[in-house]
């Protein structure tokens, strides 16, 4: 605990790039969405429409993020159990017809008047303070699969279950994926690890096979060019985006696609495609970059933590961001199947945005007590 009192200043390298991502995701969230929402004939008539939402959840989420950077990540503890039950009572309430929001068939989020909220964004960091602070209580305990990984299991399992019938696989299978790496990093045996890995990759085909809208766009995913003006054209219109580009771009605010409304999602899912038609492959990869210096001052946090769960919480936050930014730019490169997953910091998105700089915060109050190495 002496060691855990020896403030340091935070971390200044993952602070100033959260800052360069979010500041392009303002620029881009204008750029891709202008055209669209200021059509005088359309329902919002204001270009800078999407881009005020997205200042003021930025605005929010830069509050949020300076207050937990200011409130000590131990305290957190003593929400654990009131944290879990309010974000899996509003999973619920979001299913609930007349309190959940509907939008291209799926209900993921909740009208609070002065911006939509999604619950699920809140879950994954209940469900990753929760992880972390049960690894650090139960040590060695974590080698054995019924003492030790059940609880961390069926928590997650069901939260993933209900993020499933909103629905959303992407978000499902990331916060599996989270909580996968902190057991990894906690040291759950290598066995158990593999066994759930396979679980994972079943549960994961088997939500495909049956849903049949998931799997046009996995057939899609593996012959585009079978369905052009049906499930392949957000790969298709992805990847034109990407190669019209070139390697410095059409200039910001030029894009062709986007702005004529072929890419489907510009500002959102698919707004890394409108980065590299606007940016070219020089701003797509500065994009890629800044995300790799973050995940990887995340993770020097999380090793230099001199404690259990500072360095397990530091971990699953990291990971979080780094998994929704790699399914995000593998579906608009045609990597991966399309599901509707947003690009941290970057893509339109309040409550996201929100959550995601108040993990950063977390991850910035952890860097305070690290052990310079």
């Amino acid at each position: 605990m002496g060691m855990r009192m020896r403030k340091r200043a935070p971390d200044f390298v993952l602070f100033l790039t959260v800052l360069m991502l979010l500041s392009i995701g303002l620029v881009m969230v204008f750029s891709a969405s202008a055209y669209f929402a200021g059509d005088p004939e359309g329902p919002f008539r204001d270009p800078f429409h999407f881009f005020k939402r997205q200042l003021f959840g930025a605005l929010l989420g830069i509050g949020a993020m300076f207050f937990m950077m200011n409130y000590d990540y131990y305290r957190l503890k003593r929400w654990i159990g009131l944290m879990l039950i309010g974000s899996f009572l509003l999973l619920v309430l979001v299913l609930v017809p007349g309190i959940g929001m509907e939008y291209l068939g799926a209900r993921r989020w909740i009208n609070l008047g002065f911006l939509s909220f999604q619950p699920s964004e809140l879950v994954k960091i209940c469900i990753i303070t929760f992880t972390a602070y049960g690894l650090a209580l139960k040590k060695d305990r974590i080698k054995y699969l019924g003492s030790g990984l059940m609880p961390f299991l069926t928590v997650t399992g069901a939260a993933a279950l209900l993020i499933l019938a909103q629905p959303d696989l992407g978000t499902a299978a990331t916060l599996c994926g989270t909580v996968f790496i902190m057991l990894f990093a906690a040291g759950a045996r290598g066995g158990h690890l593999t066994g759930l890995a396979g679980l994972g990759v079943m549960g994961v085909a088997a939500a495909i096979i049956l849903e049949p809208y998931r799997m046009r766009r996995f057939m899609a995913f593996l012959d585009p060019e079978a369905d052009p003006t049906g499930a392949g054209w957000n790969i298709i219109n992805a990847l034109m985006s990407l190669a019209s580009g070139g390697l410095l771009g059409m200039g910001l605010g030029q894009g062709r696609h986007s702005k004529f409304l072929f890419l489907p999602e510009r500002h959102t899912d698919f707004i890394f495609a409108a980065i590299g038609e606007e940016l070219g492959f020089i701003g797509g990869s500065l994009v890629i970059l800044l995300f790799i210096l973050l995940v990887w001052r995340g993770f020097k946090i999380a090793i230099t933590c001199p404690d259990a769960f500072g360095s397990l919480l530091a971990a699953g936050l990291v990971s979080g961001i780094a998994l929704q930014a790699f399914v995000n730019i593998g579906v608009v490169t045609g990597s991966l199947p399309v599901t509707g997953i947003t690009l941290p910091f970057v893509s339109f998105g309040s409550t996201s945005l929100i959550f995601s700089l108040m993990g950063v915060g977390i991850l910035l109050n952890i860097s305070k007590y690290s052990t310079p190495r």
